[in-house]
């Protein structure tokens, strides 16, 4: 079986031979360019790849892989994106504007599909394998409109325009947008392979992922329900017994995973796990968890840390957690490898240790954490990446997890509560040793809704979901979980860390609860209503006239 990322850049080299630059343009202003050669079936395969080509989203404009997922918890409640020229830091405080940020709007992967679908019937190949091509082609684009239908609320359906002024198309609503991209879902996955042809291709089990979540945003959880039914069904997917393995290179055909974004040392290197690692072990921490994050995790008992009986203790955060906030964040006392390959403790809290600077302290650099947090899903350990800015690191997209908890919170919504829903819920939970649910505290649909939206957030914390669930989310009284989340002061804890090995890890740092809001400020943030869609980006008005700017920018 072929890996799709040994043929990324054979499958680029085709789309360019066939396109003029203007192919790759970003908004929907300039025609395209014919192709020169479509014959065989490893034609269109080898343009089916260029497709694939920064699918998710793009960071760098040249080839590196792109960084959209692991940087988009860094807007939530659940971490910080601190450099404002990454372009993620506006959105997370609420600074947004349509000339500031990362330009998501963005056609040039729906542009290359178009291009394909033009020209695929001049290929000669076995009509089952041109149906999978084009199957997989329309996945894409309809994850492409998905991703931005979601986050500017309606945008331009384009065709294959043949002049720059027909290509100057209004948006269609967001409710248009949607429609089109289930009716394109509906009708693929009919022609999808029900099993990948290599890692990293699309197949059924993705199609039906795709067509979940969207479902599940939109609040239609009888649809969101019944494709995570028919994902279960397709037998070929099974939580991983170890959750940390899923986020590691060693993990990476584990069988819990149903699409990850594919990267490959020197050619198309997934070089954002740089910018995450912590100052002394030389990455920049771009993208740092909050405490926002840690204190949503349960106690190893099950208990909520403001429960009665809990154990919580404020001046020991780390002690006695849900075990996953071990195997998702470096946390300060917590046991690690180091940037020189040997195990260290973390120590984000001491200005010096051992009368030496502390390069990990928050004010020590630019590029240290200013929670004092890094991620560990995806970075730990240190030593599985020869060089952190050229890895193989291949973030997570739909993974079986979320069917299961996909499950839970639409069949809840719809009867609940259910057996089904605490088989579920206790599967994943089991899984990283955490307890059975208590169903006789979750025993209303309100009470279990609340469990499972701390499960959701827990369970994908630090993969990029976190923001579109506070968007979609409401408390009682209709608002979005992000107008009270979001509209805060971002804070760091201060403290201490004790060196001592024999000390337990969670038990290292002693926190100073009295310590001054002064000293524990990040940033304030603010979310307003308007916040829920980004603005259309200032150069795409100028380039196309018909465009309509959002609300409040």
């Amino acid at each position: 079986m072929r890996n799709l990322k040994k043929y990324i850049f054979i499958g680029m080299t085709a789309l360019l031979a066939t396109s003029c630059s203007d192919f790759l343009d970003t908004a929907p202003k300039d025609a395209l360019s014919p192709v020169s050669t479509w014959q065989t079936q490893e034609d269109a395969d080898k343009f089916l790849v260029g497709c694939y080509n920064n699918w998710q989203d793009q960071y760098n404009s040249g080839w590196g892989w792109d960084g959209f997922l692991l940087y988009w918890d860094g807007t939530s409640d659940f971490g910080y994106d601190q450099f404002p020229w990454e372009g993620y830091t506006a959105i997370g405080n609420g600074t947004l504007t349509a000339s500031s940020g990362r330009d998501w709007y963005d056609f040039s992967r729906i542009r290359r599909v178009n291009e394909l679908l033009a020209n695929i019937d001049k290929c000669t190949m076995p009509e089952t394998a041109k149906k999978d091509i084009m199957a997989q082609a329309r996945w894409i684009r309809a994850y492409r409109y998905f991703l931005m239908n979601w986050n500017y609320g309606g945008v331009p359906i384009i065709e294959s325009y043949a002049t720059a002024e027909e290509a100057m198309v209004p948006r269609k609503s967001e409710q248009e947008v949607k429609e089109y991209i289930e009716k394109e879902l509906d009708e693929l996955v009919n022609d999808i392979n029900v099993t990948p042809a290599a890692r990293g291709r699309i197949a059924k089990g993705a199609a039906l992922a795709l067509r979940m979540r969207e479902a599940l945003y939109y609040g239609d959880y009888a649809t969101a329900k019944d494709r995570a039914e028919k994902i279960i069904a397709l037998n070929q997917y099974e939580l991983d017994n170890n959750y940390a393995n899923l986020f590691n290179v060693a993990g990476q055909d584990s069988k819990e995973i149903i699409l990850a974004v594919q990267a490959v040392e020197n050619d198309y290197e997934n070089n954002v796990i740089g910018r995450m690692y912590n100052n002394a072990d030389g990455g920049w921490s771009s993208i740092v968890p909050s405490y926002g994050l840690i204190d949503t995790y349960e106690m190893a008992n099950g208990l909520t840390k403001d429960e009665p009986g809990s154990g919580y203790d404020p001046t020991h955060p780390f002690n006695n957690r849900d075990p996953r906030m071990a195997m998702t964040v470096i946390y300060p006392g917590c046991d690690y490898i180091n940037g020189n390959g040997k195990e260290a403790i973390y120590n984000s809290l001491d200005k010096t240790i051992n009368g030496a600077s502390n390069a990990n302290f928050y004010t020590a650099a630019d590029n240290s954490s200013k929670t004092g947090l890094t991620w560990g899903k995806y970075l730990a350990p240190m030593n599985q990446y020869p060089d952190i800015w050229n890895t193989t690191c291949q973030p997570i997209v739909f993974r079986y997890a979320e069917v299961l908890l996909t499950y839970c919170e639409a069949e809840n919504e719809l009867n609940g509560p259910s057996a089904q829903v605490y088989t579920y819920l206790n599967m994943v939970r089991n899984r990283v040793g955490m307890p059975d649910v208590d169903e006789a505290k979750y025993n209303t649909k309100e009470k279990l809704r609340e469990l499972i939206r701390r499960e959701r957030g827990v369970e994908f914390a630090g993969e990029g979901i976190r923001r579109a669930d506070i968007l979609r989310w409401k408390d009682a009284s209709g608002k979005m979980l992000a107008e009270t989340l979001l509209n805060c002061t971002l804070e760091r804890q201060v403290g201490t860390v004790s060196m001592d090995k024999s000390v337990a890890p969670g038990m290292r740092a002693t926190i100073n609860v009295n310590a001054s809001a002064a000293d524990k400020k990040i940033e304030d943030r603010v979310f307003k209503t308007t916040n829920r869609y980004l603005p259309i980006p200032q150069g795409a008005l100028d380039a196309n006239l018909q465009l309509k700017q959002n609300d409040g920018y």
